[in-house]
């Protein structure tokens, strides 16, 4: 048996294996979503919203990479973020046991900073 041919064939199967596997972005901070009978995912023409966190002891997180700021530093780059792109959305990814104050002062601060869109993320009722 030709043993070269055999790992090419391998390596054409991995290659293909690797461009045609869609890989998830798993978020960097988990969080427990509270539930909604209206939950919709968004599609997937659209642009993608900056993403502000609220974990359950109410610290704040920036970003996909979830990197931590303070409330005065989110108004700073929500402010240059619009200056950038005047349709940015914001999406708000908060615990359901976060304090609900921290979500009103993020709310707005979003609105000082002209943002027209303000999403929450929620999980669908009944879903894991």
């Amino acid at each position: 048996m030709i043993i070269v041919a055999l790992i090419d064939i391998l390596i054409v199967l991995v290659i293909f294996l690797m461009v045609t596997t869609t890989f998830k972005q798993q978020p960097a901070l988990k969080l427990a979503l509270p539930e909604s009978s209206q939950a919709q995912k968004t599609g997937a023409s659209e642009a993608p919203p900056l993403v502000v966190s609220i974990d359950p002891q109410g610290q704040l997180r920036l970003g996909a990479d979830a990197r931590p700021v303070t409330l005065e530093r989110l108004r700073q780059e929500l402010l240059g973020a619009v200056a950038k792109t005047p349709e940015l959305r914001l999406a708000l990814s908060a615990d359901k046991m976060a304090p609900f104050g921290q979500v009103v002062k993020v709310m707005d601060v979003a609105k000082e900073a002209n943002l027209k869109v303000v999403n929450a993320y929620t999980k669908e009722t009944g879903k894991p």
